[in-house]
C-alpha cells in the first residue's frame, strides 16, 4: 500500500515530481492539464475594488512580476488587469497610495515598480489580485524570502468564469 504524505508541502513537492501513485496502482498521477491557481488566505486584506492602472506606485525601487495563464492549456494571457498592494516604505498597505493595477503584456507578463516592501505583522509579503471579470477572481499573498529582497513574483493560472 502507498504511504502519503501527512504535510501539504511534502504532498504538493511530491505530487510535482510524480511520485505519488494513484490509489495504489503504481501510475504517477498527472494533470489533465494546467491548475487554476487557488485564491490564497489573507490575499484580499485591504483589497480596494477599482485601483487605478498606473505606471508606478510612488517613488519605486521594488519591482513586483509575474506571469498570467489560462487553465487547462497553459496559454499566456495579455491584457489582464492585476492589482498590487504591500505594506512599504511609503505607506500602509490600507492607505490608497499603495494600491496601483498594470497590465499583463502579449506574454501574459506583467511589471510594477513600487516602493520597498516591508514587514507587516512580522512577514514581508505583497498583496496581488486578478479581477477583470473574464476569469475567476484570484488573490494572491506571496511571501518574500527576506525583507531586503527587492523584487518579489507571482504567477495566476486563471479558469475562465
Amino acid at each position: 500500500m502507498p504511504s502519503f504524505p501527512s504535510d501539504r508541502r511534502t504532498f504538493l513537492q511530491r505530487g510535482a515530481a510524480g511520485l505519488i501513485t494513484a490509489a495504489g496502482a503504481g501510475l504517477p498521477v498527472h494533470a489533465a492539464g494546467v491548475a487554476p491557481t487557488p485564491t490564497m488566505r489573507g490575499g484580499a486584506n485591504n483589497y480596494r475594488p477599482g485601483a487605478p492602472i498606473v505606471d508606478k506606485i510612488g517613488n519605486g525601487g521594488f519591482w513586483m512580476t509575474g506571469t498570467v495563464r489560462r487553465a487547462g492549456d497553459g496559454a499566456p494571457l495579455a491584457g489582464q488587469r492585476i492589482q498590487i498592494w504591500a505594506h512599504t516604505t511609503e505607506g500602509h498597505e490600507r492607505d490608497a497610495r499603495s494600491h496601483g493595477a498594470t497590465l499583463t503584456d502579449a506574454n501574459g507578463v506583467f511589471r510594477l515598480e513600487m516602493p520597498q516592501i516591508v514587514p507587516a505583522f512580522g512577514q514581508a509579503h505583497g498583496h496581488l489580485a486578478y479581477d477583470s471579470g473574464d476569469f475567476e477572481t484570484v488573490f494572491l499573498r506571496p511571501l518574500m524570502s527576506s525583507p531586503n529582497d527587492t523584487r518579489l513574483e507571482a504567477h495566476f493560472v486563471l479558469k475562465p468564469l
